[in-house]
């Protein structure tokens, strides 16, 4: 377990040599500093994001107290306020009633309307990168689009969306392990201000409907139930976090890899048929969400090791994304790689709502800078945030030779 740290800027850096480690030493570990059980096989994994023994949630059954935990302190309210109504972080029925009605405004075809918009507004932000000579892809393409995205399809005006990556850096950071009092301070701050801005933007589309995403999630109902407008907010939230938070890192994260891949890299310059593909590959490859929890409501057993109610399952996805019983040589990118089962996107009933519009957004942005940049290249070392959880960069700087 000595090589699983994930506070140690090594282990961050690059944590699929520990991931090894730990699928070795079996299917599932007790970690003291976390007090979690660590799960890092492929097929437990996938397995346990379908098990209904599990919750994101555990309030939905039992008092903090009867399940064996402290309640969070009263000044975090307002985060977890925010946070709890999420479907994300609900368990049946709610979360099956939440779902049932986002999905009614989030369908495919809405989707898919988006597509040229994203094309267009992916290929005007590398236009930007290639007459600057360059940039950090970070800041002037990977995060810019998704925020934008969807920002406009939750409807939210293009003056008003300076905070919105602000406000979801800061919520995200609570999904760190043991986040620091002043990484929730910074958390309980944004929620507050990101609920305050929503209600009032609510109110409006209340009077004057629109054709976004808001609009619909007021509109929506099915058998008499409606959200409440505490659910409109946290979805809301939840749509523009999760939306880009995952997209921006794969982003960079992706283009980290090829950089180190000189031979894929050229391989998909000359085909940009491989697009689709690379898009799933590097995903698996470094993935950016690494760690997902659940709850244990009823205990399990895995591989003769009981887990008691009341505890906590970590998901390495990261690697079960790397795990050889499921993917040939996993240590290596394979844009052409055919079985891809990769778990980032999840898997079960929170499988993500946003996966098809992920997809474009990376195939959008990725073609774009195959087209307009054919001669991009690293121009510094990248620094790697020190997130273990949600995994990324702080930058990424380019040139255009």
């Amino acid at each position: 377990m000595a090589a699983f740290d994930p506070w140690d800027p090594a282990f961050v850096a690059d944590p699929y040599p520990a991931y090894a480690e730990l699928r070795a030493e079996g299917r599932v570990q007790y970690y003291e500093p976390t007090d979690q059980w660590l799960v890092p096989r492929h097929a437990d994994v996938s397995a346990l994001l379908r098990e209904r023994r599990l919750g994101r949630t555990y309030l939905h059954r039992f008092a903090h107290e009867d399940f064996g935990r402290t309640a969070p302190p009263a000044e975090h309210e307002p985060f977890h306020t925010l946070n709890d109504h999420g479907m994300l972080d609900l368990e049946p029925p709610d979360h099956t009633r939440i779902r049932r009605l986002v999905s009614k405004a989030f369908t495919p075809r809405t989707v898919e309307q988006l597509r040229p918009y994203v094309t267009r507004l992916a290929g005007e932000l590398v236009d930007g990168l290639v007459e600057r000579g360059g940039g950090d892809l970070l800041t002037d393409v990977a995060e810019p689009l998704p925020v934008a995205v969807i920002a406009e399809m939750l409807g939210i005006p293009e003056a008003d969306r300076a905070p919105l990556r602000p406000w979801s850096a800061e919520i995200c950071g609570m999904y760190e392990l043991n986040p620091s009092e002043e990484v929730a301070a910074r958390a309980v701050r944004a929620s507050v201000e990101f609920t305050e801005y929503l209600r009032e933007l609510i109110a409006e589309r209340r009077r004057r409907p629109g054709e976004d995403l808001i609009s619909g999630l007021i509109a929506a109902h099915d058998e008499g139930d409606r959200l409440t407008e505490q659910e409109m907010i946290s979805t809301a939230v939840l749509l523009l976090n999760a939306g880009h938070e995952a997209t921006v890192n794969a982003t960079v994260n992706g283009w980290w890899a090829l950089f180190r891949n000189p031979a894929q890299l050229a391989a998909l310059r000359a085909d940009h048929a491989l697009v689709p593909s690379a898009v799933e590959e590097l995903m698996r490859y470094d993935t950016p969400l690494q760690l997902f929890e659940r709850w244990v409501l009823d205990e399990i057993e895995i591989d003769g090791t009981a887990i008691p109610r009341g505890a906590e399952i970590a998901m390495l996805f990261g690697s079960a994304n790397h795990d050889p019983e499921v993917f040939r040589d996993p240590g290596r990118l394979d844009l052409t790689r055919e079985d891809n089962p990769h778990i980032s996107f999840s898997a079960g009933i929170h499988y993500c709502i946003g996966a098809p519009l992920a997809r474009i957004e990376l195939a959008a942005s990725m073609t774009a800078l195959l087209e307009k940049a054919p001669t991009l290249a690293l121009a510094a070392e990248p620094k790697r945030k020190p997130n273990f959880v949600i995994r990324g960069l702080e930058g990424l700087a380019v040139e255009v030779r």
